[in-house]
Formats: structure tokens, C-alpha cells, sequence
């Protein structure tokens, strides 16, 4: 097989979904890229068995063939060039790369080896915008947890139904949950996405205006868009009741400025405690005081803040890190945390910035106080 293409153009794409390979592979052909040409078409595609990554790329050939070469040595390669156009022959389990100033061999492997891309057997489809997925993605999977003994919370609950799109994480510390009313599926659905895929799509997807087709059925989803497919396992489980956690009833608010409770916490956690990252909040009138002690080291902080609070007056304890991490991840001026008693969820939502359609929930578990 014999074809001629551009350096860059090459590299950019094979970086993208060489994002899919793991440094340390059970199986040797997993470090290797695909090339499958079929004339003016190079089709590449990459994989680590619960994923797969293929993208189209056009070259000049007129040519069919198929070979595997090992990713890292490639994309290394690539990376040396400046734009010009390359010319990839392979014969002999021999790749040769020749330019304008010489030429390269590297050692193929046979294709026949590379794990073959799952087909989704009757899929159900619903289309989404690439930026409304990467927003979805880039809202929730930080909330994700990391516990293998529960799988199921290690990905992101994708909810589809015919009123609208709904996204949802939660590591039983914090949940979120990301709901599109202005958009819908056809056919009711319900699968838990893993984290790495969701990882590689937000990157792909970041920005794009392009459509994206999700297909899926009980086991594997497969996300198509421009000349770029990625296929991967769901993990398996039921997701948990989430709406049966977050508290109907929440006659305490606050409402205050997102970058200046963000600051106050930052500062104040400082002083927390490094194990529990404790920070009191307590409410009482137009005035919000945060604080933080660490009795150990006997260091401890407090700030008062102006903000507009409609309930009892209150303490509540939270982890830091949680709220931190929720107010980094909204982009809006002013944000509403409500509450009902000390020992309840508080619920963070965002009061201006959203789109049409554009729901966020936060919610966070409080903390016991030491009084």
C-alpha cells in the first residue's frame, strides 16, 4: 500500500484519538494504530478494548491495503516534521516514510491481529450539537466517583426521553445534574457512560458546531461526527435513585455572588483542617461569615461576607473541595445555595448565564460540625 499525505494534517488526527492507548497494554497490538487504506480513503483507527477511536482521513492513493504501526514511534516521527507532504509505502511488514530530505522504515505488525470495532445490532439515535455535548460532559464528570466497588458511579448517567436530555454524576459526596429541556429523543433511554471516552469526546468536542449522532443500545454507545467515530463499552449496573436525594423542600436561601464566595472559601479552606477540609458557613440576617479551624495546628480564619439570605438563621458545615470544585465549574455572577436543615443536602444552582432549555444542579453533602 502507497500514500501520499500531509504532515500536519496527519499528526493532528492521529493525536486526537491516540488518546485512547494505555502506556501499558495487555496486549501488544493495542499500542499500535490501524491503517486500513482503501483508495483516496485512510481510515486509522486506535484502541484499548473497551474503546475505539476511527477517523477518515483523505489522501492521495489509489490504492487498497492494511497494516499496524506501533502509535508512539509514529506520532514521535510526525512530530519532528515541518508541513510537507510525506509518503507512506509499505510492503514486507515495512513502512517507508520518505521526504524531502530522506526517508524512514518502521517495523508493521499484521492488521488481522487488531480487535475488530464492535457494531451496535439495532441502536436506538438521537443527535446533539458537538459544544451542547462538551458543555453536558464538562458540566457533570467532575462530580464522577473513583470507587471500584461501585462501578456504576465511576461514569456519567446519560437520561433520554421525549421532554427532554438529562446528564447526571454523583461520587454520594456531590451530584449534578445537567438537563437540556430544549432538546429531546425520540425513544426513552437510559445508559452510564464511562469516564475515559467522555474525556477524549469533551476534547474532541470543545467548540464544535457540528452535529453529533449517538447510537446505543444495552451494552455499547457509538458517537459519530465529521470524519471521526468513537465507539465504546457502557459500563453495566443500575444508576441510583438520584432524584429521591435531592431535597424537595428548602425554605433557607442564599444568594451571592459566585467569584466572591469562591475567593472567601479558597482562603478560608486554607486553614481547614487536611483531613476532614471543614469550613463552617453561618447565616443570620444580610451577613454570611465562613470560617475554619484546625484544631491540631491550632490555625483557624474567618471572613464576613454582604449577601442576601431569606430563612433562619443557620450553621451549616461543608467539605471544602466540594464547593470549591462546583463554583469553579459554573460560569454565571450570581449563584443561590439552598438549604433546609444542617444535616440536609444544600443545593448550588446558577441564577443567570444559562441557555434557553439550560438546567445545572448542584448538590453537596454537609459535613457534621464539632461545636
Amino acid at each position: 500500500m502507497k500514500f501520499i499525505v500531509s504532515s500536519s494534517y496527519l499528526q493532528k488526527n492521529l493525536q486526537l484519538i491516540g488518546g485512547v492507548i494505555n502506556n501499558n497494554n495487555t496486549l501488544p497490538i493495542l499500542d499500535n494504530f490501524l491503517f486500513e487504506l482503501s483508495g483516496n480513503t485512510l481510515k486509522v483507527s486506535a484502541s484499548d478494548m473497551e474503546t475505539t477511536i476511527i477517523t477518515n482521513l483523505e489522501v492521495e492513493s489509489g490504492e487498497d491495503g492494511n497494516t499496524a504501526l506501533p502509535a508512539k514511534l509514529v506520532l514521535d516521527t510526525l512530530k519532528t516534521f515541518p508541513e510537507q507532504p510525506l509518503t507512506f509505502h509499505a510492503e514486507d511488514q515495512k513502512m517507508t516514510i520518505s521526504h524531502d530530505k530522506g526517508k524512514s522504515e518502521i517495523a508493521c505488525a499484521s492488521a488481522d491481529e487488531f480487535p475488530k470495532a464492535v457494531s451496535l445490532e439495532d441502536p436506538s439515535k438521537t443527535v446533539v450539537m458537538g459544544d451542547t455535548l462538551a458543555t453536558a460532559i464538562n458540566k457533570t464528570l467532575f462530580a464522577t466517583g473513583n470507587d471500584d466497588l461501585r462501578p456504576v458511579m465511576s461514569g456519567v448517567f446519560f437520561q433520554f426521553n421525549n421532554e427532554s436530555l438529562t446528564f447526571v454524576a454523583t461520587d454520594a459526596h456531590k451530584l449534578v445534574r445537567y438537563r437540556r429541556e430544549d432538546l429531546k429523543a425520540d425513544q426513552t433511554a437510559e445508559f452510564i457512560m464511562p469516564k475515559k471516552p467522555l474525556n477524549l469526546l469533551k476534547s474532541m468536542l470543545m467548540g464544535n458546531e457540528s452535529e453529533v449522532d449517538i447510537e446505543y443500545n444495552d451494552s455499547n454507545a457509538q458517537f459519530s461526527f465529521e470524519n471521526t467515530t468513537v465507539i465504546c463499552r457502557l459500563i453495566d449496573g443500575k444508576y441510583p435513585n438520584y432524584e429521591a436525594v435531592i431535597p424537595k423542600e428548602n425554605p433557607n436561601r442564599l444568594t451571592i455572588s459566585r467569584t466572591q464566595f469562591l475567593n472567601s472559601v479558597r482562603r478560608v479552606s486554607i486553614f481547614s483542617n487536611k483531613t476532614t477540609h471543614q469550613i463552617r458557613l453561618k447565616m443570620a440576617g444580610a451577613e454570611l461569615n465562613i470560617s475554619a479551624e484546625d484544631l491540631d495546628f491550632s490555625n483557624k480564619a474567618d471572613e464576613r461576607l454582604t449577601c442576601d439570605y431569606q430563612g433562619d438563621d443557620m450553621q451549616i458545615g461543608f467539605n471544602s473541595r466540594f464547593l470549591i470544585e462546583m463554583l469553579n465549574n459554573l460560569n454565571c455572577e450570581e449563584v443561590s445555595l439552598e438549604m433546609s436543615l444542617p444535616n440536609r443536602a444544600g443545593i448550588l444552582t446558577p441564577l443567570d448565564g444559562l441557555d434557553d432549555g439550560e438546567q445545572v444542579t448542584m448538590l453537596v453533602m454537609p459535613v457534621m460540625l464539632n461545636q
